[in-house]
């Protein structure tokens, strides 16, 4: 039996095809959760929803609305994985609660593709077959190979945790629809912004040490080339710090960053005027620790704002849309289309404005770094000499 026969079996001929969702699920059976290695979820899911899977199909998760089965029709939604990820784990979260908040009758189909062409033409045809609803496109590697494969598709796409589709050519410009079934969210925050927070963090800033997995492409070209060209422009020293091999980045970023050092110290002595600059590459920052343990007294800046966080192994100060910020803006959008109230042609490029700032005091103190009073009062995330948190929820407006 295939993967979608399963699915199907299991999920759909359960109920959703024919309206019902009469699934029986029991949450804390080891077996109904064979997906726990790539899928996972924040508090409070379990309240509203229910998970299951298959223990022969461990790249697949059924998840359902508790106690509406004999409400209208669920609408239906594939999420699309290309693997796991902790900026996944944080946006399926955030979708789920407001889906539940716009109580919103829906079932999901969670499906891990591992970038494979295969599965993923599976699960296009399976999505189609059965009648769904919407797409989410999770992660930049699922929205690259769902525009490359199904720009010619009928069921709305929404972009989740993905980077900026104009610079990745995805989207003419910011401000007019796709004209197609494809509706994008960004990641990215626009570098003049981000340099803007940097010039006041570190006015007479001479070295920035960019940290990026060359084998993510989206990360080089919307986060790392762009502001190593704006820096060089502005006679800043660029530092490239490139992890070729993701599977050894603990050895590589040991290396990179000691190295970094060095060289900052050659024009900055005090490394007073330097910077380490940590891409929303996830081979990269989930070495937070590893930078941190090399950096001497350099601040460590990042443009995932996740990665400032409680504790010690933490970037200084983060710059950036958080994940939960760029999936709350995708929900809406996966929402209004689901309630008829927008066409996924016609919706600009979601970009959050302003962008979520994150501080950690512990770290500034660390390192003796001054923090401006401007990032306190519009942080979205703050730390404090202690490590922990004083303020943790965004409050930004999504645009």
């Amino acid at each position: 039996m295939t993967l979608w026969n399963v699915a199907r079996r299991n999920f759909f001929h359960a109920g959703i095809v024919g309206g019902l969702l009469l699934l029986s699920i029991v949450q804390t059976a080891a077996q109904d959760r064979p997906f726990s290695k790539w899928f996972r979820y924040g508090e409070g899911v379990d309240q509203a929803w229910e998970t299951t899977g298959d223990p022969a199909k461990s790249l697949q998760a059924l998840i359902r609305r508790k106690g509406w089965e004999h409400r209208s029709p669920p609408r239906k939604v594939l999420v699309l994985y290309p693997r796991p990820s902790s900026a996944y784990d944080v946006a399926i979260t955030k979708i789920l609660h407001v889906f539940e908040s716009k109580e919103l009758n829906s079932g999901f189909v969670a499906l891990n593709f591992e970038m494979d062409d295969k599965r993923g033409e599976e699960a296009i045809k399976f999505a189609e077959d059965n009648k769904f609803d919407l797409i989410f496109a999770m992660g930049s590697e699922s929205t690259a190979w769902l525009y490359d494969h199904y720009r010619d598709g009928t069921i709305s796409v929404v972009s989740v945790c993905s980077k900026d589709p104009v610079q990745l050519g995805q989207m003419q410009d910011y401000v007019t629809g796709s004209g197609t079934h494809f509706a994008f969210t960004s990641l990215n925050v626009p570098v003049e912004v981000q340099m803007t927070y940097v010039r006041e963090l570190s006015p007479d800033l001479k070295n920035l040490a960019v940290l990026v997995d060359s084998k993510n492409v989206s990360a080089v070209q919307t986060q790392a080339e762009p502001i190593a060209t704006y820096a060089r422009q502005r006679g800043i020293q660029v530092i490239w710090g490139a992890v070729e091999n993701p599977a050894k980045a603990r050895e590589e970023l040991t290396q990179i960053v000691r190295d970094a050092v060095q060289t900052m110290r050659k024009s900055d002595p005090e490394l007073s005027k330097s910077l380490f600059w940590v891409t929303g590459s996830t081979s990269v920052f989930r070495e937070i620790r590893t930078i941190n343990e090399n950096s001497d007294r350099v601040p460590v800046v990042s443009v995932v704002p996740e990665i400032v966080r409680a504790g010690p192994d933490t970037a200084v100060i983060g710059i950036g849309i958080s994940f939960e910020s760029n999936a709350h803006l995708a929900a809406i959008y996966g929402a209004d289309i689901l309630n008829g109230k927008a066409k996924a042609a016609n919706l600009k490029v979601g970009v959050v404005s302003p962008p979520d700032i994150a501080v950690s005091f512990l770290k500034a103190r660390e390192i003796g770094l001054r923090v401006p009073f401007s990032f306190f009062e519009s942080a979205s995330f703050v730390y404090d000499y202690d490590g922990r948190p004083v303020r943790t929820i965004a409050s930004k407006t999504p645009e």
